[in-house]
């Protein structure tokens, strides 16, 4: 049994959304994704897709694409992204999986989940800086950071509880905590308060020329968006821990 993680899918299977205007690497992405997909993750295994997910606006939009995801090998464990505005509450997620026999998907919302020898736990994330952002000009950035980071504390303390003496704490951002320059100091304090170590974010497309893992005081924060893994899933080595 291992563990997987891509974020970024960018699933539009109900829907004409081409994903190539961002690039020769997106063509075809769906079917890349599922010849790898199938090619190195089993029934046993457990995937982790911390957003951005589908471009549909609503869950029943999104039911195709779920329906591709649901079919895939594995469980899969998925985030909200800054683009999964078909994303609702845990109680109508859940029903509409139960309603539609999706059995191999769950949501990471202000929770964890003991898998495959890890903990694993997230939540969306946040760009403090308003110039990096591509949201409404409404947006109150203090508010969405501080929420945020109410969300990651919320879902660390859940890990808590799970953690064994020696278990990773894996947490999952659809938003890169920190990034080149950029630091987003109020969520990289809350990983300091957990004493996490290992961090993995999307969100970042068409930047191929950078490491994929980097310490950044202590914790390795780890890249896994879908075009920069080449649409293969990474997976988790026991070996890093």
């Amino acid at each position: 049994m291992s563990l997987f993680s891509i974020a970024d899918l960018h699933l539009s299977l109900a829907a004409e959304k081409p994903m190539d205007v961002f690039g020769p690497r997106w063509t075809d992405h769906a079917r890349k994704i599922e010849k790898n997909w199938r090619a190195i993750v089993t029934g046993d295994d457990t995937v982790v897709l911390p957003g951005d997910i589908s471009w549909a606006m609503s869950l029943e939009e999104a039911r195709t694409d779920l329906a591709f995801l649901d079919a895939l090998p594995g469980k899969k464990l998925i985030g909200k992204g800054n683009h999964d505005f078909w994303w609702s509450t845990m109680t109508k997620m859940t029903a509409f999986t139960e309603k539609n026999g999706f059995t191999t998907l769950r949501f990471l919302y202000n929770n964890a989940y003991a898998v495959e020898n890890y903990v694993v736990c997230g939540t969306r994330g946040w760009y403090v800086e308003e110039h990096l952002q591509n949201a409404r000009e409404d947006a109150e950035y203090g508010k969405i950071v501080a929420r945020e980071s109410a969300r990651l504390r919320m879902s660390l303390t859940e890990a808590e509880k799970l953690r064994g003496e020696n278990t990773p704490v894996l947490v999952y951002l659809h938003f890169p905590p920190v990034f080149r320059t950029f630091v987003c100091r109020e969520l990289v304090d809350v990983l300091h308060e957990f004493s996490v170590r290992h961090c993995y974010f999307g969100h970042i497309h068409g930047v191929y020329n950078v490491p994929r893992s980097a310490e950044f005081e202590g914790i390795r924060m780890t890249m896994i968006s879908a075009d920069f893994l080449n649409f293969v899933p990474m997976i988790t080595m026991p070996c890093d821990f």
